[in-house]
């Protein structure tokens, strides 16, 4: 039987990166109303607050510790995640979601949109990925969650090159981890999410292959709480997806650009 076959006992303090907004709140108000003390992180400060607040509201027995991070100051990452574990009393599971949706034609003159979504979504992760890291080491248990894309399954030509680039590094870091790991106590989850209705999904393309909010983040806190090492959510239509887009021909997949 593997750790997959097992639904694990609920992890209790959760923390978020990019929190304040999209995937990362929806998540927290699902995460919040099944009962968990979290631990969120975006640039926006008061956007974090408004969040807490509505959260308390609806839970008051809760704990909803908030900080003001940017991912790409590497150095803060590890101080930020060692105050909230501090504040929550531990922490056993993290969400590594800040990312960047932005990008360019490479070579089109506009390196620097893509330069900060390489940073942010890749470098920035493995910041987050080693702070959390040192935390479940030292403790031997811990829950680390990546939220790639299905955009790492393959290069994508055009605007999306350099992101799907990202993605997939942290994607294959995920992979890596997940080998290392899994005789320990540690788990790791990769999370490939297709088009989810949120501002970074505003421009997939086929509004037909948009899931709802709801149903998409339903989605993937179930992969979260099954602790899956890889999800491709929601699972229709892109778990198929998964499997046929690598053998795509050029011609096709160049209309993705």
């Amino acid at each position: 039987m593997t750790r997959e076959d097992v639904r694990p006992v609920p992890r209790s303090k959760i923390l978020i990166t990019g929190a304040s907004s999209g995937l990362g709140a929806a998540m927290a108000r699902d995460f919040a109303a099944k009962g968990r003390d979290l631990a969120l992180c975006a640039r926006r400060l008061d956007t974090l607050e408004s969040l807490r607040a509505e959260l308390l509201a609806a839970h008051p027995d809760r704990t909803i510790a908030v900080r003001r991070l940017d991912v790409d100051d590497h150095a803060a990452v590890p101080r930020v995640f060692a105050e909230l574990h501090a504040e929550l009393g531990g922490l056993d599971r993290v969400i590594v979601n800040a990312g960047l949706g932005k990008g360019a034609r490479i070579g089109s003159g506009r390196a620097p949109a893509n330069l900060a979504t390489a940073n942010t979504n890749f470098v920035g992760a493995l910041a987050q990925i080693e702070a959390a890291m040192e935390i479940f080491l030292a403790q031997r248990s811990g829950h680390l969650v990546l939220v790639s894309s299905m955009s790492a399954v393959r290069g994508l030509p055009g605007k999306k090159t350099a992101y799907s680039a990202s993605k997939a590094g942290l994607a294959a870091l995920g992979r890596g981890l997940s080998t290392e790991l899994a005789h320990s106590p540690i788990a790791v989850t990769t999370l490939l999410p297709g088009f989810i209705a949120t501002d970074m999904a505003a421009n997939a393309g086929d509004s037909r292959m948009v899931a709802p909010l709801g149903k998409g983040v339903a989605a993937i806190v179930d992969a979260i709480e099954r602790e899956r090492a890889r999800a491709c959510v929601p699972t229709w239509p892109w778990r198929l997806i998964d499997i046929v887009l690598p053998y795509l021909p050029d011609s096709l997949v160049s209309r993705l650009g």
